[in-house]
């Protein structure tokens, strides 16, 4: 269930530095807090759907964010994460497209709503605001470009590992040379990330723990060896 809530300013709000609202000035901020509406969502609730027309976009105050599209056999394939700070939608608005992808959270979260027009006039009103959102658009075709490259070239012992690298320089817990990843994934969820079946990763995670690379405790994976993962997941080394 969704709780609505307008009390959360943006000049307040402890995620802005990390997010590409934190260069705007105090008034263009007002004019984004005046307008939004954050709202709570729980672990498995829907943001938007693949295909319908986008109203606004959407901003991570708490939480984790999965942006995923959906194969006409069902099967989902992960996109991307988005955790504090991020922003959803824009490249659809932008684009007066529909999504191309659904957003759903997997980690409870707090998500500003900006609607569209407030949202353009913030976009317009602030150059380095839109500069840096150009640069975000820009560099979304890279990491598309990229994972198209891994598809191809990368074998899945080598994306899983840097797919665990990356998701412990974002959710990772400093905890000297151990590092545990504070992000609950499930296994079909790993798969869909790195593009292969749930049987693969359940294995090759087996396999990782006896190589003493990682430590499973329940549902949480503990990096052991950083240095090995690195080595493992450089296809060029």
């Amino acid at each position: 269930m969704s709780k609505s809530s307008s009390l959360n300013p943006c000049d307040l709000c402890a995620s802005r530095k990390f997010s590409m609202f934190s260069e705007l000035t105090d008034e263009q901020a007002c004019n984004i807090s005046d307008n939004k509406n954050m709202i709570s969502h729980r672990k498995g609730q829907m943001l938007y759907y693949e295909g319908a027309k986008p109203l606004g976009v959407f901003c991570v105050n708490s939480g984790v964010i999965k942006v995923f599209k959906t194969a006409s056999n069902g099967k989902e394939q992960i996109i991307h994460l988005e955790k504090k700070g991020g922003l959803l939608g824009y490249s659809a608005l932008l684009g007066e497209e529909n999504y191309t992808n659904s957003a759903m959270v997997i980690e409870d979260a707090k998500i500003c709503f900006i609607p569209k027009e407030p949202f353009l006039k913030t976009l317009i009103s602030s150059g380095p605001f839109f500069k840096r959102l150009t640069k975000a658009l820009s560099h979304e075709i890279g990491v598309m470009e990229e994972k198209l490259v891994d598809a191809s070239q990368k074998s899945i012992r080598e994306r899983l590992a840097y797919l665990l690298l990356q998701l412990a320089n974002s959710y990772g817990l400093d905890g000297g040379d151990q590092q545990q990843i504070d992000l609950v994934l499930s296994r079909e969820e790993i798969a869909s990330l790195i593009g292969t079946a749930t049987e693969s990763v359940i294995r090759l995670l087996s396999e990782f723990k006896k190589d003493k690379l990682i430590e499973l405790k329940g549902k949480k994976i503990v990096i052991l060896d950083k240095k090995g993962l690195i080595k493992l997941s450089d296809f060029y080394a």
